[in-house]
């Protein structure tokens, strides 16, 4: 088995229905197949024309597994990117090569079509953290611990001081206001 662990980025279209399931532990995991067509230009005949397709077995983990089953469809256009995995398979009657990519990340492509995008509320609430309140009636644009007036108008006490490393014996430096 080979397992080189390498970042890929494809684009390509989702080729069978996605597939959630859990492991033992709960762990959700949504696999599906995304087929990567290539196109070129024949200059001679002046037309595109298919070059191939590369076929991926795509696994997908935890949170962004159950999103993945609830957004994704067979034939739909996506982008993906994702840690790219060679793994040898011998069915003891033919030997081959599974080309597989845990996704890190996944989009639908907007080059083709457009999508609405819901946010989960928990991960919403697991990965950012509380946000502070303003008071009612604050400024919420105000500085910190700073109470002015209008822009400019800061009292003098707030304002900060450019102070120097062993200050305090050297009069030079006393009173000079920071620069910012």
């Amino acid at each position: 088995m080979s397992d080189r662990g390498d970042t890929i980025t494809i684009t390509g279209n989702v080729a069978t229905p996605p597939e959630l399931k859990r492991t033992p532990a709960g762990v959700p995991i949504t696999t599906f197949r995304v087929a990567s067509g290539q196109r070129r230009y024949d200059r001679e005949a002046e037309a595109w024309t298919d070059a191939g397709t590369n076929w991926y077995t795509v696994s997908v983990f935890r949170s962004l597994a159950d999103h993945a089953h609830q957004s994704l469809q067979k034939g739909d256009r996506v982008i993906l990117t994702g840690r790219l995995r060679l793994r040898e398979w011998d069915n003891g009657t033919r030997r081959g090569t599974a080309i597989e990519i845990d996704a890190e990340a996944i989009g639908h492509d907007l080059l083709w079509g457009t999508t609405t995008f819901v946010k989960d509320s928990r991960s919403a609430t697991i990965d950012v953290a509380p946000a502070r309140s303003t008071p009612v009636g604050a400024d919420a644009w105000a500085a910190p611990g700073i109470d002015g007036g209008p822009a400019g108008e800061v009292e003098p006490a707030a304002r900060p001081m450019l102070v120097a490393v062993g200050a305090g014996d050297d009069p030079s430096t006393d009173g000079v206001e920071a620069p910012f």
